[in-house]
């Protein structure tokens, strides 16, 4: 992208920090050429440009004013990163950026947020621009939703995303979840419920308190307790723990073991 030559602006008048997440190298250029002559307008600075969403999450942190979002980009894609937007402090304001047509727009109802149709017209970046606002959390969660790709963890001030493909297994534990990969643990705000429903067969609730991966469930076998009492658990491949299964969940948590033996 060329240097940006910027208007000579008033003192007092801040440069707007943007970033321009869009997997499409031409579609960024077509943004900040645009950007670049709205300078009179609308004072501002590209600070940074992404081609995935989880890496439009990181380059926020570094304190950007306005995203311009692309909404359909590889691994995570627009949605799912404005939704890990809203557990950042002082996130930046979106607008997502799509080739959907306007009747696929107001279906899912994103007016609250803003968007752009691409291919972007000078005019209506401006508009835009001028009137964004910070994400709302209950538009987004109104958004289209899949299994999401990443989970956000809030972690001493800053925002660390958890691919979901890491993921061995979810513990409860009174408010909070504890999220385990095979090299760390992790203390998500969520719902296992919502988890659950949310993946479906990709994970498997053994426990009240707990979904596994699957996938990854080695052994299912008898074994007792600290007060000596008998109960089933499960082991996962390449863990040590032994994950104890309600009496709830046997049948089910026993067949998948059959499958997987087989």
């Amino acid at each position: 992208m060329s240097e940006p030559s910027f208007a000579p602006t008033p003192s007092k008048t801040p440069l707007a920090r943007i970033i321009i997440a869009d997997d499409e190298a031409p579609a960024r250029r077509r943004l900040a050429d645009l950007l670049d002559e709205l300078q009179p307008a609308f004072p501002n600075s590209v600070i940074a440009e992404a081609e995935t969403g989880d890496a439009a999450v990181s380059a926020a942190a570094l304190g950007a004013d306005i995203l311009l979002l692309d909404i359909h980009m590889p691994g995570m894609d627009g949605l799912e990163a404005a939704r890990h937007l809203l557990r950042m402090e002082n996130a930046p304001r979106v607008i997502f950026v799509t080739a959907y047509d306007q009747h696929a727009l107001e279906a899912f109802d994103v007016q609250a947020v803003d968007y752009l149709l691409k291919p972007v017209r000078r005019e209506r970046l401006l508009a835009a621009l001028q009137r964004a606002r910070p994400l709302q959390s209950a538009v987004v969660d109104a958004l289209p939703r899949g299994a999401r790709r990443f989970f956000s963890v809030s972690e001493r001030g800053r925002l660390i995303l958890v691919p979901s493909d890491d993921i061995i297994y979810f513990r409860a534990e009174q408010k909070y979840i504890t999220l385990v990969t095979a090299t760390r643990e992790y203390l998500v705000e969520d719902s296992l419920t919502r988890i659950d429903e949310e993946f479906g067969e990709r994970l498997l609730r053994i426990h009240r308190n707990c979904l596994v991966r699957a996938e990854l469930i080695e052994c299912f076998e008898r074994d007792h307790d600290a007060d000596g009492e008998a109960q089933w658990i499960v082991t996962l491949r390449g863990r040590a723990e032994r994950l104890p299964v309600s009496r709830r969940q046997h049948a089910q948590v026993r067949a998948l073991a059959k499958r997987v033996r087989e």
